[in-house]
């Protein structure tokens, strides 16, 4: 089993590759076993959209948009796990959050539990 942990922007961000957001690597397929999303923050409500996006496919919000605008008050956790996701070589899973901090960042960090299948 593997985790990722990311702060959540107010672009497009590829949790399972945030520096390439090529998604899933070749060759692999990962289980996401759990999704946590805190609002770090001290003082400020924070929302965020999630996106499950196929191989070569484009971030679509009337496509790809399995969250929309939940919003985080200040030391609350979100925790999606009651589902399994399986994605194959190239599928995202993407967040997109908001109010920006600065430099695009938020106040939402990001924890994603997943295996290697």
């Amino acid at each position: 089993m593997a985790i990722v942990n990311s702060q959540l922007k107010t672009t497009a961000l590829d949790i399972l590759d945030p520096i390439g957001g090529a998604g899933v690597p070749a060759g692999k397929s990962y289980a996401i076993t759990n999704i946590m999303v805190c609002n770090t923050g001290d003082t400020n409500g924070a929302s965020f959209d999630m996106h499950l996006i196929p191989q070569g496919d484009a971030l679509a919000n009337k496509v790809t948009r399995v969250i929309k605008g939940l919003e985080l008050p200040t030391g609350e956790t979100f925790t999606f796990d009651s589902e399994r996701i399986v994605l194959e070589a190239g599928d995202k899973l993407v967040f997109v959050a908001e109010p920006d901090l600065g430099a695009f960042l938020t106040d939402l960090a990001a924890t994603v539990s997943y295996l290697e299948v």
